[in-house]
């Protein structure tokens, strides 16, 4: 896998897609749990599937491909959220999280058999949709990996990641006890350095810059998504107690403080119904807010008018609660003012409210503002109840 791979057109009969129905997680999981055990990352399963607590969390997105409609490939994207993510435990990520931007562990890659002889078949167009599922949908800047040694030098010549440290970790626990290389790409200058790696190959098969970063692939299927929400998360209640209760005893294994947060993060009684109870005191221990934030990404514009001028700043809204929201900013906004903001919540659907601004922070570059709305209107309502039911990531 050392060498560069062709970039021809994937066969018409591969789709990528997220894994969402029950049989789309099976297979994808079934999948996987063969990789792992086949490589000695995990002990066999008595049901042949490879669970984590991760995959319950609406930050975490499989994804798969599926060739005849038979899942043949599969990679689960594990956003940073509540539980962190699997790597941080043997990693030093601290010169990451001072660029600022969200962190996305790649992880649990498995390809079936067949299609492991020929990169292009499979594997090249699986990390095509996971690139640009990455830049496009999942609000993420970072993307760390924890690969075997062997692996290693794939993943820096096809994607330019960059090795984390020299040494090895000799016992990484979340692939039962095997050695690993972390490693790091930064999205947001990934599109320079490619350009650059691949320049001498500019217009040939093995022009990877253009294959990532340019051609649409038909075989791709986006998500549809009626609001500018940055994650797709998949696993209903039902979903849940299939794979966590039934078909593994994940839940039974999970520490309990991640159990508490599952709660904090899941609302509902039909959710609560199928995660396991909570002990005496735990709902004490876990802080949880009184109204829930939610990631996204929507354009936005806060303007202050006074007697003389009125002035405008541009906001991308990255979360949002009930009674207010976080905006990325390009200068620091006054505190303590009111203005008007009008924000976009998804193709032709606007927010129009007041607001005033409450806290301005600034994280590795980047600079955010926190605002208070005065009073909802009646698209803000419907948005934030459809993010509370866990429907607003639906297509219309």
């Amino acid at each position: 896998m050392n060498s560069t791979p062709a970039t021809t057109a994937p066969d018409e009969r591969l789709v990528l897609k997220i894994a969402e129905t029950e049989a789309e997680l099976e297979a994808s999981f079934r999948l996987l749990h063969d990789a792992y055990v086949a490589s000695n990352f995990m002990m066999s399963h008595p049901n042949n599937l490879r669970v984590t607590p991760y995959h319950a969390l609406p930050t975490t997105t499989t994804l798969c491909a599926l060739y005849d409609g038979e899942v043949v490939g599969t990679i689960s994207l594990i956003r940073e959220g509540v539980f962190g993510f699997p790597m941080q435990q043997a990693f030093d990520l601290q010169d990451i999280r001072k660029k600022g931007g969200q962190i996305t562990e790649v992880s649990a890659l498995a390809v079936h058999p067949r299609f492991r002889r020929t990169v292009g078949q499979v594997v090249l167009p699986l990390m095509k949709f996971m690139y640009g599922y990455c830049t496009r949908y999942f609000d993420t800047r970072h993307l760390v990996i924890a690969v075997n040694p062997s692996h290693i030098a794939f993943y820096e010549s096809l994607l330019l990641f960059r090795r984390l440290e020299d040494q090895v970790v000799e016992n990484y626990g979340f692939v039962n006890g095997a050695p690993a290389v972390g490693a790091s790409l930064d999205l947001a200058e990934a599109p320079v350095l490619m350009r650059q790696a691949y320049a001498s190959k500019a217009g040939k098969k093995r022009d990877l810059a253009t294959y990532f970063l340019g051609n649409e692939s038909p075989n791709i299927q986006w998500p549809a998504r009626r609001y500018h929400v940055t994650n797709d998360p998949v696993m209903t209640p039902g979903l849940i107690d299939h794979f966590f209760n039934r078909r593994t005893e994940t839940f039974a294994s999970t520490k309990q403080r991640q159990i508490a947060l599952l709660h904090s993060i899941y609302h509902s009684h039909e959710y609560h119904n199928c995660l396991p109870a909570l002990k005496a005191g735990e709902k004490i221990r876990v802080r949880t807010r009184r109204h829930p934030r939610y990631s996204l990404h929507c354009p936005g514009e806060f303007s202050v008018r006074s007697s003389t001028t009125k002035q405008r700043f541009m906001l991308d809204v990255v979360d949002v609660s009930v009674n207010g929201f976080s905006a990325k900013v390009e200068a620091d906004i006054p505190l303590q003012i009111w203005g008007h903001v009008d924000i976009e919540l998804g193709p032709a659907m606007h927010s129009s409210i007041t607001a005033t601004t409450v806290r301005l922070r600034h994280m590795g570059d980047q600079t955010f503002v926190s605002f208070r709305l005065n009073q909802a209107d009646p698209a803000w309502t419907t948005f934030i109840a459809d993010l509370e039911s866990g429907t607003a990531h639906l297509a219309v």
